[in-house]
């Protein structure tokens, strides 16, 4: 039997999770009705009081939280409880304008560290593990998320922080740690950094990696477990929901678990915002239903995804939502073709001699636009003699366009020669908006 951290919620039976959600969701709704004017405005908008929510499919009739909502807010409008009941105030980064605020009651910390230790169970952690978090500590949630679901597990937490990649190796070393928490791009320049220092990833202890923060392809999972010899899963989470915990993959890797007595998903389609049938692929929108500082009410998400509802081998009966896709806002649209930079990454990751690690630039010349596609490649491809050059290149634009519909510009550069970052990786660089 796999070990399963919260047996009670992660095993029930389709009905008792639909009437345990109805329960919770009809609190949820009462608590930001009362308490979040936001909430009341767009009910009373809509002539919806919470008791008209009889049944799940109700839910739709509810009106959708945004990132707007929050920027509108801020900083502690959409709290659903007084200043000095929140014991933690964490935000996004806030790239675009004012950050987003996230708030936790003690409750709200108790409830995170439970669900962060349910998705490391099920990836593999336990309390015998070493468990370096390489994600920057600070308002991003990711750190703190995992680091807490850690100590609720009883596992020995080393708080690295992100960067410094020498000394994360070191550490690994010496410490003998046995999981990894970052981003996957940030492990694959943990490799390559190994790879310069001559460290054997056999002679370290890992054995697991946890890695959220960005969409990854399956290729990239591949690499990074042959390269760091580990088993590495996904998991799911934003700030603005709880931070990382509403979703893990188990052992079997087929789909994220979403903790659905904390959460209620619906997949919609991102231009019509009808909420589409189970199996389809859209845009994921959750709802809170344990949050007391902070619940959120059909909060759109903008990643893209799709849920299986079918029982998974490990025993959970929860639903599976797979590995996003991106974002229905970071989906680039070339010449009228949706583009993910996940599809490019599983072109990449198939042709041996091109790095991991890759830019989109898209720009407009004239009234089209055009994408380039720059990739790292290995030395020996880079300095090829110039025929032999141009025919990998024509290799790559050709697949690219076959699995886009749509051509591209590859441009290939030496490698470590696109900027890393310590956390989440910067993949597109779009001029049409500048």
């Amino acid at each position: 039997m796999e070990l399963i951290w919260d047996p009670t919620y992660e095993c029930m039976e389709r009905e008792e999770i639909e009437q345990l959600q109805l329960e919770r969701l009809q609190a949820t709704l009462n608590r930001a009705y009362k308490n979040v004017s936001c909430y009341r405005n767009k009910f009373n908008e809509l002539g919806i009081v919470p008791e008209d929510i009889r049944s799940l499919a109700d839910l739709a009739r509810l009106p959708f939280t945004t990132k707007e909502d929050l920027r509108l807010n801020y900083p502690y409008g959409m709290f659903a409880v007084p200043l000095r009941e929140v014991v933690r105030i964490h935000s996004s980064s806030g790239t675009t304008g004012k950050p987003t605020v996230v708030g936790y009651t003690k409750h709200d910390l108790q409830t995170w560290s439970g669900l962060v230790a349910r998705f490391m169970t099920a990836a593999g952690v336990t309390h015998d593990d070493v468990v370096q978090i390489a994600f920057g500590y600070g308002l991003f949630t990711g750190a703190f998320g995992l680091h807490y679901g850690s100590e609720t597990i009883g596992a020995s937490v080393i708080p690295m922080s992100s960067g410094n990649t020498e000394k994360q190796i070191m550490i690994m070393q010496d410490y003998k740690s046995t999981a990894l928490v970052c981003t996957p791009t940030y492990a694959i320049t943990l490799a390559d950094k190994m790879e310069r220092m001559g460290v054997d990833p056999n002679s370290l202890s890992l054995k697991v990696g946890l890695f959220g923060g960005e969409p990854w392809s399956e290729s990239m999972r591949k690499e990074i477990e042959t390269r760091l010899g580990l088993s590495a899963t996904d998991n799911y989470g934003l700030s603005e929901v709880i931070g990382p915990g509403v979703a893990g993959e188990c052992p079997h890797k087929c789909g994220m678990h979403i903790f659905e007595d904390a959460f209620i998903a619906e997949i919609i389609d991102p231009e019509t915002c009808q909420v589409l049938p189970p199996g389809s692929v859209g845009e994921l929108v959750l709802t809170t239903l344990t949050k007391e500082a902070l619940p959120m009410i059909r909060y759109r998400t903008r990643d893209i995804t799709s849920l299986d509802y079918s029982k998974c081998a490990c025993g959970r009966t929860l639903v599976r939502m797979k590995k996003t896709m991106g974002r229905s806002d970071d989906m680039l649209i070339i010449k009228g073709v949706n583009v993910f930079p996940s599809q490019i990454e599983e072109v990449l990751f198939a042709i041996e001699g091109c790095q991991p690690h890759y830019q989109l630039v898209v720009d407009r010349v004239g009234a089209m636009d055009d994408l380039e596609v720059r990739i790292e490649v290995t030395e020996n491809i880079f300095f090829d003699e110039m025929k032999r050059q141009r025919a990998f290149l024509e290799m790559v634009e050709k697949k690219i366009a076959s699995m886009l519909g749509v051509g591209a510009t590859v441009k290939l550069v030496e490698p470590n020669s696109i900027p890393r970052q310590e956390g989440k990786a910067s993949r597109v660089i779009d001029k049409r908006k500048i």
